[in-house]
Formats: structure tokens, C-alpha cells, sequence
């Protein structure tokens, strides 16, 4: 998958971490000045498509490679990025989850089974995917809401496939088309809604979102002790802190 296939694919907190992760290199190289790396690094974090990250870093090499062209956003990098380790294979955690005028949730470490069937009625349950294992490279989880809702959580990486429909209710099909990464597990999504609603968003990890929130703190911190030693420097230059070049003879 190239840049230019999918530019209207809408971009993932990862998506955008990697593209500040090219930037911040950049600017360490000397590739970028400040002003270009903060214009950029704003732009980043307020991009929404593939199409808008892009031409962030065309001129630049990709992280890790400075021989390399500028960054692709396909969804593959080296290696299986440990997903591996979280196919598990077994029968899963649980193969049903009902909500009749109540909730249901699974969240943290647990086992997505091979075939998960949720029932919403009246009631609205979640499934989050960002910490579990799988018992299987591909899963299906069917959904039926009726007068009631489901949301399924993923984390980036995940291939998503929605086969489900809405009567008079709505089924996410946003993620579908997105590619996984290779080795990660692929969710088919089926079932129907009835007055009721399926929704599927993609989500990074709770430690993952941590981290980057300290890492955007920490070049905060660094951008503010940049500004602040500009300053000085000005203020020494404008008080004459400075020897100014000595003249040549004649001028």
C-alpha cells in the first residue's frame, strides 16, 4: 500500500506518532530547524487522513534509515511487532456475551475466542482488544443490537473486516480497508443492528497512550528551554554582552 493509494484513510494516534518520531529525528540530524520542525509537528497532530501526514515528511528519511526515501505510511513494518506472542490459540475466554436491559464488558487480558456471538437488548456491552490475546490468527465476533448498542475497541495493527448491516441502526465500516501489520490478527465483525448501533474505533494501548503523552511533555519541556536560551542570546546581543566583529581598516 503507498501514500498516494490511500490518502482519504483516516489516520491513527500510531499513524502520527511515527511521523513526529521521523520529525524529531530530523531535527536532532539537522535536517530541520526549529521553526520547520514545530510548523510540522503541529500539523502533525492535528492531521486526520494518510493524505494530510504525507507530505510531512516526503523530503525526509525514514526513522532508522537515513539512506532511506521519505516515510511510508503503509501499515507494515519489520518483523511481526510481537504479535505473535499474543496468538494463543484454546477456546477463549468466553464465547458469549448478552446485555438484556443491562451492559456487558471485556477489557484488559482475556482470550478473544475463534467465534464470539454479543446480543444487545436493550442494553449495550464493549469489547476492548487493545490488551487481549487470540485464540486464532482470524476471529469473527457477530453482533446483534437490537434497540441497544456494541462497541468494539482495536488496537493499530489489527486488520478490521465489517460484514455487518444496520436496519433503522448503524454499522461502523470506517476501519474496513485498513491494512494490519504482518502477523497481527485479523476480526471479521459480522451480525446486524436494529434500532441500535455497532461501532468499531481503533485505539492505542492504555501504557502506549502514556508514554507518548511523556514524550510529548519532555519536547514540550525541550521547546520551552529552546525559547528560553533564545531569548537570553537575544537579550545578551541587544545589551552588548557580545564583542561586535572588529572593523577592517578603511570602513
Amino acid at each position: 500500500m503507498t501514500d498516494d493509494a490511500v490518502p482519504d484513510l483516516r489516520a491513527s494516534d500510531a499513524d502520527r506518532e511515527r511521523v513526529a518520531e521521523i520529525l524529531r529525528d530530523a531535527l536532532a540530524e539537522g535536517r530541520l530547524d526549529m521553526t520547520e520542525f514545530e510548523e510540522r509537528l503541529d500539523a502533525t497532530y492535528k492531521a486526520r487522513t494518510y493524505g494530510e501526514l504525507a507530505p510531512l515528511t516526503r523530503d525526509l528519511p525514514a526513522a532508522g534509515a537515513p539512506a532511506a526515501p521519505a516515510v511510508s505510511l503503509s501499515k507494515e513494518p519489520v518483523g511481526d511487532g510481537g504479535w505473535r506472542e499474543r496468538i494463543v490459540g484454546g477456546e477463549g475466554s468466553s464465547q458469549w456475551a448478552v446485555a438484556v436491559m443491562s451492559g456487558f464488558q471485556r477489557k484488559g487480558r482475556w482470550t478473544v475466542p475463534r467465534r464470539m456471538d454479543c446480543v444487545a437488548f436493550w442494553g449495550g456491552g464493549e469489547l476492548d482488544l487493545r490488551e487481549a490475546v487470540f485464540a486464532d490468527r482470524e476471529v469473527v465476533i457477530n453482533c446483534v443490537a437490537i434497540m441497544g448498542g456494541v462497541n468494539i475497541v482495536v488496537p493499530p495493527g489489527v486488520e478490521v473486516v465489517v460484514r455487518g448491516i444496520g436496519i433503522m441502526g448503524g454499522f461502523d465500516h470506517e476501519e474496513t480497508g485498513v491494512a494490519g501489520e504482518p502477523g497481527a490478527p485479523r476480526v471479521i465483525v459480522t451480525g446486524f443492528a436494529f434500532w441500535g448501533g455497532i461501532g468499531i474505533e481503533r485505539k492505542l494501548p492504555r501504557a502506549d497512550r502514556l508514554r507518548l503523552k511523556e514524550e510529548r511533555r519532555e519536547l514540550q519541556r525541550e521547546r520551552r528551554e529552546l525559547q528560553r536560551e533564545r531569548r537570553e542570546d537575544r537579550d545578551r546581543r541587544r545589551h552588548g554582552e557580545y564583542p561586535h566583529p572588529r572593523r577592517r581598516h578603511g570602513e
